[in-house]
């Protein structure tokens, strides 16, 4: 993308009916650190990689807590996703205030995608630069949506954003089907496979991954590096060998070798940009 006259005002149309700043926008979604979310029945697992600007700081935060039953990840421009997730907790503490019961997942969502179109038609305004994942469990069951900085949302069985996301993608969309009937443990293996594909080569490890949950019985958390890095060791998740569990996703097992060799073409094709 290009600068050009119609991209000066989030409110001017171009004469193809585009508007370029919210196009901008959704483009930090994709320079921001990868994040994936998947659903079963009863769980919901939110995983995104830590990604640091130097090996002197700290990394930042992906993932927050909106309330005991909501939780929410981001990619894209981290002080604004800071920003959105403190308006979420705040939304969900006035409801419960005044109906002492849980915010639903859905209106939520709906909440943050009128904030987000809001700041499209303001030409004093710009959109937020942050995709948001959000995974909740109410009344109706466990949910997972995505908000896009255009104002619109869509619940996903699994869904990953962020910077080589496409990988992670495309080991989702082999698997999902099976998502619905997967346990907690099953569930948190994908996650980790998942983001596991976003690295290219680089080995998976506690520090670099979070990882939470939220499900029947248990609230949202985040879960401690300890506990992240001994999944790991007990799935066997290494940083260059495929997953052990794909050729049994596969229609034809036998056929190792071409399975293996199915697997390392997404990473070579997903060729997004570094980190930011």
């Amino acid at each position: 993308m290009f600068r050009n006259q119609y991209d000066t005002d989030v409110t001017t149309w171009s004469p193809a009916g585009r508007l370029f700043q919210v196009e901008y926008a959704m483009e930090a979604v994709k320079q921001g650190s990868a994040a994936i979310g998947l659903r079963s029945k009863s769980h919901v697992v939110l995983a995104c990689v830590n990604k640091t600007n130097s090996e002197l700081s700290s990394h930042q935060k992906k993932i927050f807590k909106a309330d005991d039953h909501i939780g929410v990840a981001i990619a894209g421009l981290t002080a604004d996703g800071r920003v959105l997730s403190r308006y979420m907790r705040s939304e969900c503490i006035n409801y419960s205030y005044s109906y002492e019961s849980p915010l639903p997942v859905g209106r939520l969502v709906v909440q943050l995608a009128d904030k987000a179109q809001v700041c499209t038609q303001r030409s004093w305004k710009r959109p937020y630069g942050v995709g948001l994942l959000v995974a909740g469990l109410d009344e109706s069951g466990a949910h997972l949506y995505y908000n896009c900085p255009s104002g619109n949302y869509f619940e996903y069985q699994a869904f990953a954003i962020g910077s080589r996301s496409q990988a992670a993608k495309t080991y989702l969309e082999r698997r999902f089907e099976k998502f619905m009937g997967s346990s907690r443990d099953d569930l948190l293996k994908d996650a980790l496979f998942a983001i596991r594909e976003t690295l290219q080569g680089e080995k998976l490890t506690s520090s670099i991954c979070t990882v939470a949950v939220v499900g029947v019985g248990e609230a949202f958390h985040i879960l401690d590096q300890g506990t992240v890095q001994a999944l790991i060791e007990a799935f066997e998740i290494a940083g260059e060998e495929a997953p052990a569990s794909e050729p049994t996703a596969a229609d034809q097992p036998p056929p190792e070798p071409g399975v293996a060799a199915d697997q390392g073409a997404p990473a070579e094709h997903d060729a997004a940009p570094m980190d930011i």
